[in-house]
Formats: C-alpha cells, structure tokens, sequence
C-alpha cells in the first residue's frame, strides 16, 4: 500500500482497449496506479512504464517494490496470428506472464489478476461452460492462455498470491476503432456503406460482453480475493446473424452479409455460465443494443 493508504496497482496493457477503462476506473477509485505499455497511456494521473514487458528491465521497472496488485491484461490475442506464428503467442502471452509471475514472487505483490479467455475450454459443442470444464484449447493462443492459468495456479498455490484467471467472453465497446474483430467491423461497415463477411451461416453462437461490464467484473474478482478462473460474460449468447441484425437496428444501414467458409480454430458455440461471478456481486448492465449504441457514435463521427 501506499503512504497514505492506496492499493498499489499495475496495469499492463494499460493503453489498450479494456486497459484504458481500467484504469481510469482505479484511478477515479483513488488506487495508485502503474501503467506497463508499449504505447504511452493518454490519461495522466499515473505512472508510466513505456516499453515491451519481454525486456527484463521494463517488466521490474513495472513491478516496483511495493506493488500489491497486478492485472496483466497485455497479451498477443489474435487467433489467426497465433495460428500462423505460434511461438511468437508462446513469447508474448506465456514467457510474458511467467516473468511477472516471478517479479510477484520475488517483490511481495499479494494479488495478481489474469486476463485469460473461454477459448482455453475450445470446442464444447452448444453446452455451457463453467469453470471445470476441461481446458482443450482449438488454437496456439488458446493453447497459451491455458498454460498461463496453470502458471498462476501454481504460484498461488505454492507462494500466497491471490492468483484469479479472468476468462472473458468477446469484449466490445467504445473504444474499438482499431481492433479487428466482429463488433468493429460491423460498425466500420455502417459507417462505409460496405457490407460484412459472415463467417458460415451466421448461426455460429458468441457470448459478447461490454467492456465496462468487463471492468466491473475484474474489480468485483480483485476485491472479493477470489482465486482460480472465473468467467466473465454478458451471460446471454447471441448468434453472428443477430449480431448483425442488431447492428442494423443501432445504426440504421442495411450492412449486408457475405458468407464465407469457417476457419480454422473457430468454435461453434460459446455459451457460458457466469453465475460464479455473479454470486460475487458482478452484474452485467449492457445488453447487445445498448452496448452497441455506445459504440456507434465513434464510427459515425469519425466517417464524417
């Protein structure tokens, strides 16, 4: 803790898409905050440590004497790029988090959350999935973030750190004009006048969950000292053709739908529980198109 009585707290990835929201939350929340990126964090208020965490030297400037709390959310997160360069994922996600797992170790830190993801579980089918069912990862990065979850087992169990893997559904929100999964396509393609590839016959099932409700529910974890995985949803699954359709509605264009064959590492199906979160007070707030319309403006405005 700090001085005066404030979590010391690093964020990695802070800059990006889900750690910006993070961190402004902590910081609002009066938590003293490290950001650890390889792009500089527009935000002040915190301490920045630019640089890649695969440096030695930029992963222990990040984690100072006296951190209490890391939230690891950087990490290599496309499934396509995995597949094509695996060991850069393994570097990246697994060699990444087994550094700062041992900084935790060596310097004291009692809390270290995981971003994790329900790819870890691979093909289920159209069951639910809770957290014990078995890790068969589809995919190279599936495949790391399964190994990083072992690895924070393991260092909770044998060291006393609160080690809690966060596995979050697909995370949209404000925020996304960069990224290139569905969600932001679908709105890059309303604000063009284009359309959208599908991928299959739009039946393909997806948990999709708000970023803020994402935030919310990696503060609910970390408070609550919960350990192990928790699933981390909107807890209502939708299909690819609904994703559009609801795009539709929010935004007004007709954004057609192309169809093309299903790649490999795609999973059917996720549905997911997330009543575990839930009995720890998470409560996601956004429904598919009021989440949408909180993305939408910021394509809109930016094809004007």
């Amino acid at each position: 803790m700090a001085d005066d009585g404030r979590p010391r707290m690093v964020v990695t990835g802070g800059a990006g898409f889900i750690g910006r929201r993070l961190v402004r939350a902590l910081v609002d929340q009066g938590a003293e905050v490290t950001v650890a990126d390889k792009r500089p964090y527009q935000g002040g208020s915190v301490r920045m440590v630019l640089g890649d965490l695969g440096d030695p030297a930029v992963a222990a400037s990040a984690v100072a004497p006296g951190t209490d709390v890391i939230v690891h959310l950087a990490a290599a997160t496309s499934v396509v790029e995995s597949i094509a360069d695996p060991a850069r994922s393994y570097q990246e996600n697994v060699a990444i988090t087994a550094s700062l797992l041992e900084l935790a170790r060596t310097r004291g830190v009692r809390a270290f959350v995981f971003a994790s993801t329900n790819a870890v579980v691979g093909n289920a089918g159209k069951a639910v999935i809770t957290e014990q069912a078995p890790l068969r990862p589809m995919s190279p990065y599936g495949a790391t973030k399964a190994a990083c979850e072992m690895l924070v087992s393991a260092y909770t169990a044998c060291y006393d750190i609160a080690g809690c893997s966060l596995r979050f559904s697909n995370v949209y929100g404000p925020g996304m004009q960069a990224k290139d999964s569905f969600i932001p396509r679908l709105m890059r393609a309303a604000a063009a006048g284009t359309g959208v590839q599908v991928r299959g016959d739009g039946s393909m099932l997806r948990d999709v969950v708000h970023v803020d409700d994402i935030v919310a529910g990696i503060l609910t974890a970390w408070r609550a000292g919960h350990t192990g995985p928790l699933i981390l949803g909107s807890g209502q699954s939708v299909s690819v053709s609904e994703m559009v359709e609801a795009a539709r509605l929010v935004t007004g264009r007709p954004i057609p739908a192309q169809q093309v064959p299903v790649g490999p590492g795609e999973m059917p199906a996720v549905i997911v529980d997330i009543s575990a979160a839930r009995a720890l007070g998470y409560n996601p707030q956004y429904d598919l198109k009021a989440g949408l319309a909180t993305v939408w403006p910021e394509f809109s405005e930016a094809a004007k």
